[in-house]
């Protein structure tokens, strides 16, 4: 056991969020939190790292248990870093202790060879510890950790401020993965992640030597490295065994089960009350129907079981049917920047749309994805040809919901774009998206992402566009409500472009496929699904053309060696005896080494580091044999050339 949660307890503002929350995290557990926003899933994790205190009543409430050898590592959705340094500096941070090692080492070997041999015992300490944690290889480390996160070679020298918020919490994971620690806790890291990022992520925390807490709500990540999930809903939490499809089979599985015992003892509640009412003035059966009443008294009443059902109910229509042909795309230019610091990142994307085409456009992070959205719409400059044709409609989710007047409150917004509509109409249109209570009269600017999201959704609603443009629809938003958003897209008839690093959204809606990549673009028409299938074969293709390669230039090169290699019998015979001698010079090193390490570990005996004499003359044989081992080696080297 790592941690334990024992009857936790959370009020804010008079409203319990956690209601005696219990939970146990095992070594090797990989567990998944999920629940609606709001819920208190990052309030429990910020009691599990003792950041937040829950509230107490006994002393049987709020216990928070540690092991001793409990480590936390916890990724908020914000963290920090020291914006100053260079990647490399803030990864090689994690590894000051094993770097004070190394460097306390170095000093101890050259106190040893000037005969100071005090230091022995911690010189053994230090090189078992150093080697135990595989002291040795923390740059290849820091690179394979930096390179599965996105990071390329020519960024780990780049200082941490010149980067984008996204890319800051990318260095955040890694050097997090770089801690180790035994309970790894993360807060929706897949958040600004592309999805290879996200799949090398999955492959990495599936083998990871500790327990993973994740609160996601990426449902492929859930599926592919969880093996149980904890749902926390009304305040209570509970677990489930398996990925987060074996959770909804089970809670499904669960509701019924329990509904069905429910409807049973609601009818024999039914049938004993209603015994009771008629019996009960009888003098012949008062008896009776007293008994029964102390029956119904004792029984244990089993809940209703009960879910919030209420998801948003999102629908998208248009009344003016486009043309067959949407929109061409001829040699566009996408560019950031203007003037001088005018940067194109992909020239020469053509592609074209037609009536009822649902495209999605991949690509990493920072390639051009947004932009091309925005360059579609003629919001930005370019080049090439953006020709729409007639009788077309956009609606648009942009990511970052700019086109919101922060200032206004959710109901202002609405009322100002559609004067028109009654309090009660808006009311309704934004009960339809879970916009409800007193979040309606906030403003914009103090709302979640999520509730900003839900508020966009209401407003395209209302534009009736038949080509809707989206870039990233899913990234704040609840399970409940990414499923009632991808449940609308895909009941939708008209013509749909979105950008989208969510996996499920992309394989339920896009038909087709638009991929951005640094050396230019690729046209898939076909699905997610597919896309994948077929990234796959070219991965294995080029592995094999590589290997091929690696195969022929072997054997070029023996081909070559082979024509150097006819030589005369006196050539022959002379190399012979120089590979003979070299044998024997490396045999000699090996056996003095051997004698060496025999007389290392003898000087660390009390016996003989308390014998000064002794002493001497066994580091006196270690000098010894060190000279002739570099002779050796030198007159190895003579040999060679």
């Amino acid at each position: 056991m790592l941690a334990s949660l024992t009857n936790i307890n959370k009020f804010y503002n008079g409203n319990q969020v956690l209601n005696n929350v219990c939970l146990t995290i095992d070594e090797t557990d990989k567990i998944g939190l999920v629940g609606n926003n709001g819920c208190g899933k990052s309030t429990l994790l910020k009691i599990l790292t003792g950041s937040v205190e829950p509230d107490r009543f006994t002393e049987k409430d709020g216990v928070i248990s540690l092991a001793a050898k409990t480590t936390i590592g916890y990724l908020e959705q914000m963290g920090g870093l020291n914006s100053e340094n260079t990647v490399m500096e803030e990864m090689n941070k994690v590894f000051e202790p094993m770097h004070r090692a190394i460097d306390r080492l170095r000093e101890i070997e050259l106190e040893i060879e000037t005969g100071d041999n005090s230091a022995a015992d911690e010189y053994q300490q230090l090189s078992s510890w150093i080697e135990a944690n595989d002291g040795y290889n923390t740059d290849v480390k820091i690179r394979m950790i930096l390179n599965g996160m996105g990071f390329t070679e020519n960024e780990l020298e780049r200082t941490v401020s010149g980067f984008s918020g996204g890319e800051k919490t990318r260095l955040c994971i890694a050097r997090l993965l770089l801690e180790e620690p035994n309970l790894l806790i993360l807060d929706e890291p897949t958040n600004h992640l592309d999805f290879k990022t996200i799949m090398w992520l999955e492959d990495y925390l599936r083998t990871y030597r500790g327990a993973v807490l994740i609160v996601s709500h990426d449902r492929y990540f859930l599926d592919r490295l969880c093996t149980s999930i904890c749902e926390i809903e009304h305040g209570t939490l509970k677990r489930y065994r398996g990925n987060y499809s074996a959770f909804v089979r089970q809670r499904e599985e669960n509701d019924a089960r329990q509904e069905k015992e429910y409807e049973l003892q609601q009818k024999q509640i039914a049938k004993m009350e209603d015994y009771v009412a008629k019996n009960l003035v009888r003098a012949s059966t008062t008896k009776m129907a007293q008994s029964r009443r102390k029956q119904l008294d004792k029984i244990e009443r089993i809940e209703k079981p009960f879910h919030d059902t209420r998801t948003a109910k999102i629908h998208f229509t248009y009344a003016m049917e486009p043309p067959l042909d949407v929109l061409k795309v001829k040699n566009i230019d996408i560019s950031v920047g203007e003037g001088a610091s005018r940067k194109t990142l992909l020239d020469d994307v053509s592609f074209e749309v037609r009536r009822g085409d649902k495209i999605g456009i991949i690509g990493d992070n920072g390639i051009g994805k947004s932009t091309l959205l925005r360059i579609i719409q003629e919001q930005l400059p370019h080049k090439g040809v953006v020709r729409w044709n007639s009788n077309i409609k956009i609606s648009y989710f942009e990511q970052e919901s700019t086109n919101l007047n922060r200032e206004l409150t959710v109901m202002e917004e609405l009322h100002s774009r559609y004067p028109s509509l009654s309090d009660l109409e808006v009311r309704n249109l934004l009960a339809q998206v879970r916009l409800i209570g007193e979040n309606v009269f906030k403003e914009t600017g103090v709302i979640s992402g999520g509730e900003r999201a839900k508020l966009c959704f209401a407003i395209m609603m209302q534009e009736h566009g038949n080509v809707l443009i989206l870039d990233e629809p899913t990234n704040h938003l609840d399970l409940g409500s990414k499923e009632a958003i991808e449940e609308a897209l895909k009941e939708y008839t008209g013509t749909i472009i979105f950008v989208s690093h969510d996996r499920y959204l992309l394989s339920k809606i896009a038909d087709r496929l638009i991929e951005l990549t640094g050396s230019g673009y690729r046209e898939h028409n076909y699905g997610f699904e597919k896309y994948l299938d077929v990234l796959r074969e070219e991965q294995a293709e080029q592995k094999r053309i590589a290997d091929a390669e690696k195969f022929a230039r072997a054997a070029e090169a023996a081909k070559e060696k082979q024509a150097k290699t006819y030589r005369s019998k006196q050539q022959r015979s002379a190399d012979a005896a120089r590979k003979n001698e070299m044998r024997r010079l490396e045999q000699e090193i090996d056996a003095m080494q051997a004698q060496i390490d025999a007389l290392s570990e003898e000087i660390t005996r009390e016996e003989v580091y308390t014998d000064y004499e002794l002493m001497n003359s066994k580091c006196a044989e270690i000098d010894a044999l060190k000279q002739k081992i570099d002779e050796n080696f030198d007159k190895l080297i003579e040999l060679d050339e």
